[in-house]
């Protein structure tokens, strides 16, 4: 297996400068952060992570060492570039962009030099077609928060090693990362899949009048929600029976929606502007006080369930 010392992340943005945070965590590596343009990774590491230091999930020092770990240049040509064993890609959600991305690092890094695209929704055998090493080539799909959520998907390409793939998730998980390994490029790779086939039907109720949006946010929070990080959907179906889930199955499954394309409630929401935090209303209404209430306690939620740290 190959051995990775020089972490380069591609894109500085929020979700990039915290890959990057989550690869300092091992002291056996070195991250360069590249951009187009000057970035203060410090700063905004420091930022994302303002809760954890307040909350004694890390200490001063242990940022501090991390940050010491950390690198930055806008310089494509840079040592931080031509040096590194594996690349994450974290640039803007365009095929365009990260085609255009990947050609240029594939002409500054080694042949074998590992890439990975950080895309939660594209095809890492699309982004990766015009490459000439496809096999080193994966999608690691990281959750936002970056730096708190645990999975990260590791997506096949048509093309990927089954090599490439073990050590891209040997290397998720000397950093604490939970990676699963998406044997296939489908649309939405794994846990995207599900859940938007539980916001299709989330949003099927509503625009049903079987109950407003209020409702089925608490109706999730406070039943099946509740209890999925300890029992999550098929060992539910183990614990009750494959025969009862059939049953249930045979039953229900007709009644479920099944569009193919989005609710005509999103589409008049969208025709309204009614973009939620956006634009200050989508199923619920916002003002700055609430976005702000809202992100922090996920933040707070999940550094309680992680780090059983007590939310304030």
């Amino acid at each position: 297996m190959k051995e990775i010392k020089n972490i380069l992340i591609c894109g500085a943005g929020m979700m990039g400068k915290n890959i990057g945070y989550v690869f300092a965590s091992n002291p056996s590596f070195q991250v360069g952060m590249y951009d187009l343009y000057p970035t203060d990774v410090e700063a905004g590491i420091r930022t994302n992570t303002k809760q954890l230091l307040d909350k004694g999930v890390i200490t001063e020092q242990e940022l501090s060492d991390r940050l010491s770990r950390i690198s930055f240049t806008n310089d494509i040509d840079s040592d931080l570039v031509k040096n590194a064993d594996l690349v994450i890609e974290a640039v803007f959600e365009d095929m365009k962009i990260k085609r255009e991305t990947f050609a240029k690092l594939e002409a500054r890094c080694r042949p074998d030099t590992i890439f990975c695209t950080n895309s939660s929704v594209m095809s890492p055998s699309e982004i990766s077609a015009e490459l000439q090493h496809r096999e080193r080539f994966v999608g690691t799909h990281f959750w936002n928060p970056g730096h708190l959520i645990p999975l990260v998907e590791v997506v096949k390409s048509d093309a990927s090693s089954d090599e490439v793939a073990q050590t891209v998730m040997e290397v998720l998980r000397s950093v604490g990362k939970k990676p699963v390994l998406c044997k296939k490029d489908v649309p939405g790779f794994i846990a995207n899949r599900m859940q938007h086939a539980l916001w299709r039907e989330a949003i099927y109720i509503v625009e049903q009048g079987i109950a407003d949006a209020e409702t089925v946010d608490k109706a999730v929070k406070y039943s099946f929600g509740l209890r999925l990080p300890q029992l999550p959907p098929l060992v539910n179906s183990d614990l009750v029976g494959t025969d009862l889930t059939y049953n249930i199955h045979e039953y229900i499954l007709k009644y479920l929606c099944s569009d193919t394309t989005p609710s005509p409630l999103l589409v008049k929401m969208k025709e309204e502007n009614k973009m939620g935090f956006k634009s200050g209303e989508g199923f619920f209404k916002w003002d700055d006080e609430s976005i702000a209430a809202e992100r922090k306690g996920l933040n707070d939620y999940l550094i309680h369930m992680l780090y059983k740290k007590d939310k304030e």
